[in-house]
């Protein structure tokens, strides 16, 4: 009777386990039970801001030693340089009457 139980036992936690991969891995396989719900819910890195700011940082601290302003500056606009507009006054704020 033994024998009968321990064949079932790992039966049960071959098929729990092939059952387990149904569906393929997911993104958040490694995380965290505490953090699973943050990262269902949306939180976690997103529209690279996080990535943005760990750049920033780097870029501010100079600890790679390649933080060079002139480089990493955004290009100027091409369509700004080529427009004709003529741009005029803005318009004078009347007082409130008093």
């Amino acid at each position: 009777m033994e024998r009968s139980d321990d064949l079932a036992a790992r039966e049960e936690a071959a098929a729990a386990e092939q059952a387990a991969g149904i569906g393929g891995a997911t993104p958040d396989d490694g995380l965290d039970d505490a953090e699973r719900p943050v990262a269902e819910a949306g939180g976690g890195e997103a529209e690279g801001f996080e990535i943005a700011e760990h750049d920033l940082i780097r870029n501010a601290s100079h600890d790679d030693g390649e933080g060079d302003p002139i480089a990493d500056a955004f290009t100027a606009e091409v369509e700004a340089d080529e427009s004709g507009a003529e741009y005029g006054e803005a318009d004078a704020e009347e007082p409130p009457d008093q």
